[in-house]
């Protein structure tokens, strides 16, 4: 039962992430000449707000991924095991759709959903900014969570970081930085948010390794001196 409530967790903490998010960025029309730098500046703060308020929701229940980026750097960082990866990738995959649905049952299924697409001339370059800016935020995530004294502060700087990442990489590629929110909208999308569903599947994954590997270079102890000294 309790791991069953972590898989609950992550699937409502997507779902809002999606909903919330998302719609905010069909409300304020974000990439379009009519949104204009408010729209930016709206969603991204929107995408940092979900976080915080979810990370002081489910965090106590499931550390509150709603990413699959965020749970394969727990995996490779050995904080999560292979079975808690898998159920909590399903459960926010499912999250995702089930939120993109429902934004297309308010908005209409031709809305846009908010999904992520790049310049098609710019492929390598929009794989790049998912890669880098996920490393990004999943190294604050990885660095804020490893002591208990940041505890009280964690969802804050989590939901800041990943407001930042967003107002670099909205004008870019709609920033994605997470695997599940890209694949609920972009199933209804269509066009190019699902046939470029790859990069922000692949992108995020492996900045979220990335970080993982190096987060765990910069937090290794290295064993204590052994002390010697003669027997008298």
């Amino acid at each position: 039962m309790k791991d069953l409530r972590k898989y609950v967790a992550e699937f409502i903490g997507t779902f809002v992430l999606v909903l919330v998010a998302c719609g905010t960025a069909i409300v304020t029309g974000c990439g379009t000449p009519e949104g204009g730098i408010a729209a930016y500046l709206a969603t991204a703060v929107a995408f940092g707000l979900v976080i915080v308020a979810m990370a002081y929701s489910i965090g106590n229940i499931s550390g509150c991924h709603i990413n699959p980026a965020v749970s394969i750097a727990m995996l490779v960082s050995r904080k999560m095991n292979a079975k808690d990866f898998v159920c909590y990738v399903i459960a926010q995959v499912l999250g995702a759709i089930a939120g993109a649905a429902l934004l297309g049952v308010i908005f209409g299924f031709d809305c846009g959903f908010g999904a992520n697409a790049v310049d098609p001339e710019k492929l390598f370059g929009g794989f790049l900014v998912e890669l880098v800016l996920t490393c990004i935020f999943v190294l604050a995530i990885l660095g804020v969570t490893s002591r208990e004294a940041y505890s009280k502060v964690a969802g804050l700087v989590i939901g800041a970081s990943l407001t930042l990442v967003h107002l670099l990489g909205i004008g870019i590629t709609g920033t994605s930085v997470n695997p599940a929110r890209s694949l609920g909208p972009a199933l209804f999308a269509g066009g190019n948010a699902l046939s470029q569903i790859w990069i922000f599947i692949l992108a995020p994954l492996a900045g979220g390794i990335v970080a993982a590997l190096i987060w765990m270079f910069l937090d290794h102890k290295d064993p204590a001196p052994k002390k010697s000294g003669k027997k008298k």
